[in-house]
């Protein structure tokens, strides 16, 4: 019994890795989450539905960033030219990185402190500013600069807006913020190079 529960539990773990980016998987979650906005609209006020708004909205992007897998593949050839993000890495990034941390902040704005929903806001904001700075520097579209453009900074942006005025954010309160969304673009980052240096490495002593 023991044996099966661990390879169906292994089994699942492999559709997950493969098919999470499936093209409607992100895009129906997210149609599903904005139907009920009404709900949370009259339930929870603007403030604390623009911070539940995050996690739908991410989702729309990685429809458009990961569609084809072609953001995993727009990094490794354009960006490390290697096999930097495997297929299992880009789904713990994301499952981890984005929709738990947006989960960790929706529970945390609304049971501890309305101030720790910021990150929720500063996350999809700061993955915006790297879309465009490469969008920029390269010249060329990127997977996933338009919704950073139509949907990131401009509902992103007011969300945060408000919640700062209603909340009393402090200034310390924006940069823990931002801090935390800027540490979780940083550990990306910082695991890329190691794949990078690693697989380099390995390719030289071979």
């Amino acid at each position: 019994m023991g044996a099966r529960v661990r390879d169906e539990a292994k089994a699942v773990m492999i559709w997950l890795v493969g098919e999470w980016r499936w093209p409607g998987a992100c895009l129906f979650a997210a149609c599903m989450m904005f139907l009920v906005t009404p709900v949370w609209l009259d339930v929870a006020g603007a403030a604390v539905t623009l911070i539940l708004l995050q996690l739908p909205l991410y989702m729309v992007h990685e429809f458009e960033e990961h569609l084809g897998d072609r953001f995993r593949k727009y990094i490794n050839q354009n960006v490390a030219h290697c096999e930097a993000l495997t297929p299992a890495a880009t789904f713990w990034i994301n499952a981890v990185g984005v929709w738990g941390l947006e989960l960790v902040a929706i529970y945390l704005a609304v049971f501890v402190d309305l101030r720790v929903g910021l990150v929720a806001f500063y996350l999809p904001l700061v993955n915006a500013l790297t879309h465009i700075r490469e969008a920029v520097v390269r010249r060329e579209y990127n997977p996933g600069l338009w919704t950073s453009l139509v949907l990131f900074l401009p509902i992103s942006g007011w969300g945060l807006y408000l919640v700062s005025v209603q909340s009393g954010a402090t200034w310390i309160d924006q940069l823990l913020g931002a801090g935390a969304a800027v540490a979780v673009h940083v550990a990306i980052i910082v695991y890329i190079v190691a794949r990078v240096r690693h697989l380099r490495a390995t390719s030289s002593a071979a």
